[in-house]
């Protein structure tokens, strides 16, 4: 029957039940996640680096699949939520989580993309012979000696496929110096970029892959020159070396070449004498060009024009304008032609990628200084350049730039309360000791040396540096055009050689330089990552969120494990050098060398990396090896012995000497027949693994065997 209403009942289906769609967050709570994006790129970046290598197409499928599939969930998460199949706050967590995994797989790809880029042939052995090639880079190596850099090189008997793209000789005696541009040809001894020293040490290799470096090497003999200099761009840089030549003739003695190196970036002139006090000093960095040089420069550039086009404009000539657009854009085009003055080197276009950034802010009405400027220009570097996230220079300027951001609010507020004659100097106090703190960590763990007064030598030359040399070098440049140069560089010169005394002085001072130990290699990365957390996610205890705290805490967490690490780290027992020229052994009075002589490069980077001032004579003078010249001996934990046999015939006495409960290292190769009784490292075995570092256990030795080079043609 049907009810007495006349209606119908129909029963239906019950339909699943639906999350409502809550309403979505404003965007306010969302802003401020650009400053992720170099974050996680950076993050890809390094998770390459940990097993660096060419990636074959399957591993590039894997990659595109993975960036795809992030790509599509990053997309979809807001039309699921619009759907009522997620809550806002749940969409756009997801869409955040997989928007970091695509930076992270674009930073991976990034840095892979690049190393498979510049891939060009190593050379795999030793070469003797004609060396014929174009000179593009002249400069001075880290033992006071003239370095020419080759490319389109021909080496006798060597096919064009197997030739290295680039090769880099040491100049052993004086020569005359090619122009670049030039094609040359010489006799040289060519090897492969060098092993790290020791595991966990800089891997020379790595560096010179980037570089299209193929083969270093040394010539005594004259260069010939093959065909007259290049044209075209190779005149600019004929052009550029001869303004250097110039400064120094002009200002002359170690002045004059730092006073070039500030203007050209040549540092061809400066000795290494030179260079050792300005390390000392923690001044080093003034004769690098960096963004400080690019900052003053452009800063300078920048007042100066504002202040003219305001006059202008104040005297009726012109239209009104916002003459700080105008002066931004001059002070743009001064800072792109000192990129050219200067070379263009790595560590300079990263400056002026840093200073464009932040004048082009003002020209767009932006602030030029936040920490989104500093964020674009990192991802604008990360992506030219993947490879300079791990290089010191770009660790220590981006830390510097962005403590010296946070302190600015701080600062801000209370400058008005100083004095306006104390003001400047007060700026300077603080901005160089907040820079300091901020680099200090990243450069003793990448050079194990801290400058003890190295903020006392800022203070003193840091401002001569920019109201004094900066500018006249600028004014110089430009009275230049019309022969006026001449006052503008007695000036110049006037600063670089306080900006000398003042490393002269601070060097001498006792205790100077005091030596750190190298850290483990997590330290760097948990340091980098853990002070980026603290800093992006701190908000006033009002406003932190339950994401906000987690990562303030994984931040922390962090900063204390590297700590921790570096504090707990225990030098290797034994060191063997990659062709077991040298072995170097901790005692309580450091580490204790088996020979005076012999693998000086090697052995300066294991003291180096131990913290110890001393040099390779008095390491050999510490007690802990015994035995003539050649067959040195020493005692080991838990009965074993090292020997390292040397010279003539030692791989002939490696047989007899090798016996169980003995490390032997041998500087010849060595045959014996099956399974030696000892563990023995010859040349022949060295090359398979590098150089080795030894900790003894009682179940015998523990092996760390050198990085192996993944990356080849």
């Amino acid at each position: 029957m049907l009810p007495q209403s006349g209606a119908v009942v129909v029963s239906l289906p019950r339909a699943a039940p639906r999350v409502h769609a809550a309403p979505r967050p404003p965007a306010a709570l969302r802003a401020g996640l650009f400053l992720w994006v170099p974050v996680c790129l950076s993050a890809g970046i390094g998770l390459w680096f940990l097993r660096p290598g060419l990636f074959s197409p399957a591993e590039w499928g894997a990659l595109a699949c993975l960036l795809v599939c992030a790509g599509t969930v990053a997309r979809m998460a807001p039309h699921w939520a619009e759907r009522g199949r997620l809550t806002w706050p749940q969409a756009d967590a997801l869409h955040l989580g997989a928007m970091a995994l695509c930076f992270v797989t674009l930073g991976t790809g990034l840095v892979a993309f690049r190393a498979a880029h510049v891939a060009a042939p190593v050379l795999e052995w030793r070469y003797y012979g004609p060396v014929e090639g174009r000179v593009i880079q002249i400069d001075r190596s880290g033992r006071d000696r003239m370095r020419l850099t080759l490319d389109r090189v021909v080496l006798h008997d060597l096919s064009p496929e197997r030739t290295p793209a680039k090769v880099r000789l040491s100049l052993m005696d004086d020569h005359v110096l090619p122009p670049l541009g030039q094609r040359v040809m010489l006799t040289g001894h060519l090897g492969p970029p060098s092993a790290p020293s020791s595991p966990g040490s800089f891997d020379f290799r790595m560096f010179a892959w980037f570089d299209s470096l193929g083969a270093v090497g040394y010539t005594r003999t004259p260069i010939l020159a093959v065909t007259p200099p290049e044209g075209g761009l190779w005149w600019a840089h004929r052009a550029r070396m001869a303004i250097s030549a110039a400064i120094q003739d002009r200002i002359g003695g170690q002045a004059g070449a730092v006073a070039a190196a500030l203007m050209t970036g040549d540092r061809s002139g400066i000795a290494e004498e030179t260079n050792e006090v300005m390390r000392a000093s923690n001044l080093y960095h003034i004769i690098s060009i960096s963004g400080l040089h690019m900052g003053m420069l452009a800063a300078f550039v920048y007042g100066a024009a504002r202040l003219v086009l305001v006059a202008v404009q104040g005297a009726g000539i012109g239209l009104a304008r916002p003459m700080h657009k105008w002066a931004a854009g001059i002070a743009l085009v001064a800072a792109a032609a000192y990129l050219w003055l200067s070379g263009g080197g790595v560590a300079t276009e990263r400056s002026f990628i840093m200073v464009a950034v932040m004048l082009g802010a003002i020209i767009a009405d932006r602030r030029a200084i936040s920490l989104r400027t500093v964020a674009l220009a990192a991802t604008i570097v990360l992506i030219y350049s993947p490879e300079a996230l791990v290089s010191a220079g770009f660790q220590m300027s981006f830390a510097a730039t962005i403590a010296l951001i946070l302190v600015y609010g701080p600062w801000a507020r209370i400058a008005p309360r100083v004095p306006w004659w104390i003001r400047p100097v007060a700026m300077l106090v603080v901005s160089s000791m907040v820079a300091a703190l901020a680099t200090s960590p990243i450069a003793a763990a990448h050079f194990n040396r801290m400058a003890q007064y190295g903020l006392l030598a800022n203070l003193l030359a840091v401002p001569v540096m920019g109201t004094l040399v900066m500018p006249a070098g600028v004014i110089g440049a430009v009275l230049a055009l019309v022969g006026l140069e001449a006052p503008a560089l007695w000036v110049m010169g006037i600063g670089t050689e306080w900006m000398l005394w003042v490393a002269r002085f601070v060097s001498s001072l006792g205790g100077a330089v005091t030596g750190v130990a190298k850290p483990p290699p997590a330290v760097v990365p948990l340091m980098g990552f853990g002070a980026v957390l603290c800093i992006l996610c701190w908000r006033p205890p009002s406003r932190r969120g339950w994401l906000t705290r987690a990562g303030l805490g994984l931040g922390v967490v962090l900063l204390a494990a590297s700590a921790v690490l570096w504090m707990t780290a225990r030098r290797p027992l034994l060191l063997i050098a990659p062709e077991g020229e040298a072995a170097g052994l901790m005692t309580p009075a450091g580490r204790a060398i088996s020979k005076p002589s012999g693998g000086a490069f090697v052995v300066s980077t294991w003291l180096q990396e131990d913290g110890d001032m001393g040099d390779q004579e008095q390491a050999a003078a510490r007690p802990a090896w015994t035995g003539d010249a050649r067959d040195r001996q020493a005692p080991l934990p838990h009965g074993w012995q090292v020997w390292h046999l040397t010279g003539k015939g030692s791989g002939a006495r490696a047989a007899t000497a090798c016996r169980p409960d003995r490390i032997v290292v041998v500087s010849e190769p060595v045959d014996i027949d099956g399974t030696p009784p000892c563990l023995l490292l010859d040349p022949k075995r060295l090359r398979r693994s590098g150089a080795v570092a030894i900790h003894m256990t009682a179940d015998g030795p523990r092996i760390t065997p050198g990085a192996t080079m993944r990356l080849s043609r």
